[in-house]
């Protein structure tokens, strides 16, 4: 039996990508894991690893009630959950204007509304105990607008104001959150888990449409190694001073250092109009 001291993770969406990366690496690892899909059956060679250890449980992100019953039954199986993972997500390719609303609103429900309800869920019982970690995964997308992704980057950005929010209500609390942003990485998410505007529109065709494209043809290429990425999250989780935000890849740092630049460029180039905009001293 494991011992009682090991830390719990929960993971959502582990059938693919850094959610069984991830899951593979905790369990290895010695540590307890919860390991979440929507079909279970996926993660069942998973738990197969350490079943003492692991728990794998039907969740479907999109559903408040499923969500519920998946944090309860972590809760009685290992006591508590220690290290949330908010792994579970999906991408749309297509620009704003060619975006069908019925897609983009079940990314919504994934990404930001599973998210915040899958954490919401789990605070009680961190709370309680004044110990846990948060992790929610975002994209250097979150940081960082693209076309052909805007609704996504919509998603991340709504994503990372929503965890730097969370960071500061919980911090008191002895809770933390960590925000991970990778660049690509060779995970199914520029393949079958994303979805795309089925109409185009030859305007967007140099900006969203070549984008996509590029996105799209080097899925199963791309110079992340998901290995490297889980082993790097659970290191910046069991660190003694973990960082709020954590890119992975090196597009991703050159992508946030840009953003950096970007804002600067702005608010210097505009300082005095935005100072400007306050009533005068003493008024």
């Amino acid at each position: 039996m494991a011992d009682q001291n090991t830390p719990v993770w929960f993971i959502t969406g582990c059938s693919t990508g850094f959610g069984r990366e991830l899951a593979r690496q905790v369990l290895e690892g010695g540590r307890r894991c919860v390991v979440t899909a929507r079909n279970p059956d996926q993660v069942a060679d998973l738990v197969e690893l350490a079943p003492d250890r692991a728990l794998a449980l039907p969740l479907d992100v999109t559903d408040p009630a499923q969500i519920v019953a998946a944090v309860q039954a972590a809760e009685a199986r290992f006591g508590r959950i220690d290290v949330l993972v908010n792994n579970a997500g999906v991408g749309y390719f297509g620009s704003v204007e060619e975006s069908e609303e019925a897609a983009v609103r079940r990314m919504f429900e994934i990404n930001v509304w599973g998210l915040a309800n899958t954490t919401r869920a789990a605070l009680p019982g961190m709370r309680a105990r004044r110990s846990g970690h948060i992790v929610n995964i975002s994209s250097v997308g979150g940081i960082r607008a693209f076309p052909a992704v805007g609704f996504y980057n919509a998603t991340k950005f709504a994503v990372e104001g929503l965890s730097e929010s969370l960071s500061l209500e919980l911090a008191p609390l002895g809770i933390k959150v960590l925000i991970v942003e990778p660049s690509g990485f060779r995970t199914d998410w520029a393949g079958r888990s994303a979805d795309e505007a089925p109409q185009t529109i030859a305007d967007y065709a140099e900006t969203a449409g070549r984008n996509r494209d590029a996105i799209r043809g080097y899925s199963g290429r791309q110079p992340g190694d998901p290995v490297r990425a889980a082993a790097a999250i659970i290191g910046a989780v069991e660190t003694s001073e973990p960082p709020l935000r954590l890119l992975l890849g090196k597009a991703a740092l050159a992508g946030g250092r840009a953003k950096i630049e970007m804002l600067q460029r702005d608010f210097e180039a505009w300082a005095e109009v935005s100072a400007g905009a306050d009533f005068p001293e003493g008024a």
